[in-house]
């Protein structure tokens, strides 16, 4: 990635990109969602093998704020402004995870080792 497109993307050094971290983290303290629940386990393989080797109480937890989140987005309301104000949508849980399965699938792949998992379309 070029020196100018990473530093239009980081919000430390671009206004736009600054405003966009703060207007998601907004929408996602509304609902008491992380940034990390916003990836979905059927897109990619690598996220459902990350999220299968992450602790359970983890996982638990990120089920239980994506049915908060369905449950509040189907009543029309939002959380009371005291919770949104303890929420934190950008603290990771997935990204060490999902970097150290990526990492395996390369280096299984530059050996020439066949996949561990590969997606059948129906």
């Amino acid at each position: 990635m070029s020196s100018f497109l990473q530093s239009l993307l980081d919000p430390k050094k671009s206004w736009l990109a600054s405003l966009h971290m703060k207007t998601l983290t907004n929408r996602l303290r509304k609902y008491g969602l992380r940034y990390d629940d916003l990836y979905d386990p059927y897109y990619d393989l690598d996220i459902k093998e990350a999220l299968n080797r992450l602790p359970r109480e983890i996982v638990d937890a990120r089920n239980q704020r994506l049915k908060r989140a369905i449950d509040l987005s189907m009543k029309h309301e939002y959380l009371p402004e005291d919770l949104q104000k303890m929420q934190t949508p950008f603290r990771s849980y997935l990204q060490d995870m999902l970097a150290l399965v990526k990492k395996e699938n390369a280096e299984r792949e530059a050996l020439g080792a066949l996949p561990l998992y590969q997606r059948t379309i129906p």
